[in-house]
């Protein structure tokens, strides 16, 4: 039997206030293309990723959103106007065949004259594409800057503040052209965090906005990012996200442990979940994980108030965040590297408002629940795993 990493918890809680608005209200949960497909998407793959999305549960689970990424643009005609390319034959009828399962669908676009795969971008064509997109019954846009830094670096060159006020201005064109089509659409800021974008993002309209450079299917990949949102709880809440990138569970080479620990901590920043992962040979065990409904139900709490960090060692990080039923989420990990590490630590309840130096607490990815625990008690950990509580006194 292989040793893992040991010790004894106790809690805090963290607060933060939360200004609710309508459009992603909670974070947004779907499936993305990139991650599986990359530029080889086409209308075929989103309407079976669509009918999967059904028949694997993902979609009663809440993951609603179906979003195709770069590489469906063709060119544009002598009035501007963008056409798909022959991957995508019919966008309307698609959207249309999406909405029909119950389900939203999403778009890839840049401030840039082109994407990052080099497709024709908005530039100059922001409200022709946003009046395109609400014909076409688009429910979310992600706006991946690409090419645009370009553009900033040869206008401004050796002025980075320049530079980003041109970046920001960018944003919020597209932003105000969405307003002006009257449509519903989730704006999704993917500018890998340039700017501190959680300062600026929600003023030009941003729902969620990217934070960090891209995730890939590892750990230490996952894990960096997921630190580096330490402190960031504050510029999070209802209607306005941080967004630590897509998910990667059933990509790669992420263990069951791993894929619980990346499931477990953007629930606990309160993360836009977008899956993307091969739908088709989803495993059961990966299934369990993106659905399981007691994690999700931390990701979408209400309050939305994203977790933040209580303690960190060497080899352990404790988070906390508090939910809406005056309950908190308490998630530890173990990022240990060695197999056979073990470490022993003490935390009071009494430190986290639990007087009695007791709580009850349930565990959400066995779905049991504990009883009565103290601070003597002890948790288990597996090597690069993880344990989400529900505390409550």
């Amino acid at each position: 039997m292989r040793r893992c990493l040991v010790f004894v918890v106790a809690l805090l809680a963290v607060s933060l206030p939360a200004t609710a608005q309508q459009l992603a209200a909670t974070p947004p949960m779907g499936w993305n293309s990139w991650n599986w497909f990359a530029g080889k998407v086409t209308d075929a793959d989103i309407r079976k990723a669509a009918d999967l999305m059904v028949s694997s549960g993902m979609r009663d689970a809440g993951y609603v959103y179906v979003n195709i990424d770069d590489t469906w643009q063709g060119k544009r005609d002598a009035n501007g106007v963008l056409h798909p390319n022959e991957k995508f034959p019919d966008m309307k009828a698609l959207a249309d065949y999406v909405h029909s399962k119950g389900l939203k669908i999403g778009i890839y676009s840049s401030p840039g004259p082109q994407t990052c795969a080099h497709y024709e971008g908005s530039l100059g064509h922001e409200e022709q594409d946003a009046k395109m997109y609400a014909e076409w019954g688009i429910d979310y846009l992600k706006y991946d800057l690409c090419s645009f830094r370009k553009n900033m670096q040869e206008e401004h060159p050796n002025d980075v503040p320049a530079q980003n006020k041109m970046m920001i201005d960018a944003y919020e064109k597209m932003h105000q052209a969405i307003l002006k089509t009257g449509r519903p659409i989730v704006y999704s800021l993917c500018q890998y965090g340039f700017d501190q974008s959680w300062q600026w993002a929600p003023k030009v309209g941003g729902n969620l906005w990217r934070t960090t450079d891209d995730i890939r299917a590892q750990y230490g990949s996952m894990m960096l990012i997921a630190l580096n949102q330490a402190g960031l709880s504050k510029y999070a809440g209802p209607g306005h996200w941080n967004d630590p990138d897509m998910l990667e569970v059933g990509n790669g080479k992420l263990t069951h442990e791993e894929n619980v620990t990346h499931m477990t901590f953007w629930a606990m920043l309160a993360a836009p979940l977008m899956a993307g992962n091969n739908l088709t040979e989803m495993s059961d065990d990966v299934r369990s994980i993106l659905t399981n409904k007691e994690v999700i139900a931390i990701d979408q709490d209400k309050l939305g108030r994203q977790g933040d960090r209580l303690w960190a060692g060497d080899q352990i990080e404790i988070w906390s965040r508090p939910l809406s039923d005056g309950s908190v989420a308490l998630a530890i990990f173990n990022v240990s590297h060695d197999q056979h590490n073990m470490h022993g630590l003490t935390l009071h309840l009494k430190d986290a408002g639990f007087g009695s130096g007791t709580a009850h607490a349930r565990d959400l990815w066995s779905h049991k629940d504990l009883g009565v625990i103290k601070d003597t008690d002890v948790f288990t950990i597996p090597r690069h795993g993880a344990v989400l509580l529900k505390l409550t006194k």
